[in-house]
């Protein structure tokens, strides 16, 4: 299930995301880094492709040819995997 970034509303979207599409509930841009299959805080220029160019403006539409839009279903279970660490780890060191 593919998400807008800025709403989280659902996107029936099946083709390639145009660089001027915006979100159908919103109006925000969807060709966007924190739309993105590759968008990663963690990475250098919070992006895995090693080969993309470097975008400043995480939430604004961009010109990368490897924009691929990202499955929210799979962005919900990595932060559920990384917020479920997190309180193993606060339990470990609460007295």
């Amino acid at each position: 299930m593919k998400r807008c970034h800025a709403c989280g509303k659902e996107l029936q979207i099946e083709r390639k995301v145009g660089r001027s599409e915006v979100c159908p509930h919103c109006g925000a841009d969807l060709h966007v880094c924190l739309n993105c299959l590759f968008f990663s805080p963690a990475d250098y220029n919070q992006c895995r492709e090693p080969q993309a160019e470097r975008v400043v403006e995480k939430s604004r539409s961009n010109f990368c040819d490897y924009f691929t839009l990202a499955d929210g279903s799979i962005r919900g279970r990595e932060a559920s995997k990384k917020d479920d660490a997190r309180s193993r780890l606060d339990n470990l060191f609460r007295k």
